[in-house]
């Protein structure tokens, strides 16, 4: 007997209140951008440069008795923070981050040893698990590389399902995309979840994993379009949804599951990429199902692809069954 979350066969009506959804994601879409412009993120090393160590001593020792020491050098901004085992292994682990102090790669390297010795000093026994150094010029070419890699996907999106379909499939896709991208960098923005490389990784992911739920579904808008001539696009869009919803689920509750593992099982490094998988597969999942669909169902599609597209290209009266 083969394990189903939900029923093979399903008529659940996704446009009964098909204006709450959207209302809502506007909503929470206008305040991701309020908290980003606000707020902001808390960038990582990656993206403000400097210097992060993390280190582990043989005993544990109060987080405050190494802010105390970094704070007496007066090397720049200094963060500490405990790194605990998601495996449940007594570890005494820290995880110190310091502001960049100068652009020059040896003045860097020489504060990395300065802070080394005297951390050798004031903790014996200490040991370096992992020591990352970021120049301020190197932390701004990455903040552009970043934003450029996840507008050129989303531009290269738009073009291949244009191609690929017809242009009001192409809106409604990237519009979703969109909104996925900009719930995540809102997310972060209010939790102040270090946002760094893995993060810009881990959007490129959910943009392709969430454009992928939708391609799925748009296939078989396209298909039913010209199996139902006479049927009612919202009830087209029913049906696509529902004969692709057990995959849906059964494709993201797998996904979340291997994710979840990561989350709490994988370590700190990893922690951050993890959350934002997580909360991408969820919005993602939402959007491809309410967003993109909802906004198809707005702009209307050309079903006889026979004849030119008239205008709006929602096509519904007069075609033979």
């Amino acid at each position: 007997m083969r394990l189903r979350l939900v029923p093979e066969t399903t008529r659940m009506n996704f446009f009964r209140m098909d204006r709450i959804p959207l209302l809502f994601s506007m909503i929470a879409v206008v305040a991701s951008l309020v908290l980003f412009a606000i707020v902001g993120l808390n960038f990582g090393i990656d993206f403000r440069g400097g210097t992060l160590i993390m280190a582990e001593t043989p005993e544990e020792q109060p987080v405050g008795d190494f802010r105390d020491v970094l704070t007496e050098l007066d090397i720049g901004e200094v963060a500490v923070t405990r790194v605990s085992d998601p495996a449940g292994r007594e570890r005494h682990a820290v995880l110190m981050r310091i502001g960049i102090t100068d652009e020059d790669p040896d003045a860097q390297k020489a504060l990395v040893t300065q802070v080394q010795e005297t951390l050798n000093a004031a903790f014996p026994g200490i040991s370096y698990l992992q020591i990352d150094n970021v120049g301020a010029k190197v932390s701004g070419e990455l903040v552009t590389a970043g934003i450029l890699a996840v507008v050129s996907a989303i531009a290269a999106i738009l073009f291949y399902i244009w191609l690929r379909f017809e242009w009001q499939f192409s809106v409604a896709a990237v519009a979703a995309l969109v909104h996925d991208v900009a719930l995540t960098i809102g997310i972060f923005s209010l939790l102040q979840i270090e946002f760094n490389l893995s993060i810009i990784a881990a959007i490129l992911t959910i943009v392709g994993y969430s454009l992928n739920d939708t391609v799925i579904v748009f296939d078989r808008v396209r298909e039913n379009l010209r199996k139902y001539k006479t049927k009612d696009l919202q009830d087209v869009l029913n049906l696509s949804i529902n004969e692709t919803l057990a995959r849906t689920v059964m494709t993201s509750g797998t996904t979340l599951i291997a994710l979840l593992a990561l989350y709490f099982l994988g370590g700190e490094v990893i922690r951050g990429f993890t959350f934002a998988m997580i909360w991408g597969v969820v919005v993602g999942t939402y959007s491809s199902i309410w967003i993109a669909s909802t906004i198809l169902l707005r702009l209307g599609v050309k079903r006889d692809w026979s004849k030119p597209s008239a205008g709006a290209g929602n096509q519904f009266a007069n075609i033979d069954a």
